[in-house]
């Protein structure tokens, strides 16, 4: 079982990295926390695709030398999809951290539960 995790030690972390991201997800009431724990899954995926687009003994797809073989080159579909989604998550994680500080603003405070609970007092019966 261990020489498994080994031999996939890329994956294995990026599997632990999306776990940890998960949980802070879940279990921190904090918005910042949770903004932090959604940028770590998106790093364990982008660690993930990286590792399964990377063939030991291959070269980047460029052309060098009047090599044309197929099999000497990696598949770059892994690397733009991981450079895809990098800059995607960077959109989102902006957003995410403006509608934040609005709330900040709005009910000074970055808890979760209290947002909502000063929410509920400013609603009209």
């Amino acid at each position: 079982m261990a020489s498994h995790l080994l031999s996939n030690l890329e994956e294995t972390v990026a599997v632990i990295l999306f776990g940890i991201g998960f949980t802070m997800l879940l279990l921190h009431r904090n918005l910042i926390k949770k903004i932090l724990g959604m940028n770590i899954m998106d790093t364990a995926v982008y660690l993930f695709l990286a590792a399964k687009g990377y063939i030991r003994g291959r070269m980047v797809p460029i052309v060098v030398d009047g090599i044309t073989d197929r099999a000497a080159y990696i598949n770059p579909v892994p690397s733009g999809l991981v450079l895809t989604g990098i800059v995607v998550s960077v959109s989102t994680t902006a957003l995410m951290l403006a509608l934040t500080i609005r709330l900040y603003e709005r009910y000074h405070s970055l808890d979760l539960d209290e947002i909502i609970m000063r929410e509920k007092r400013e609603e009209p019966s």
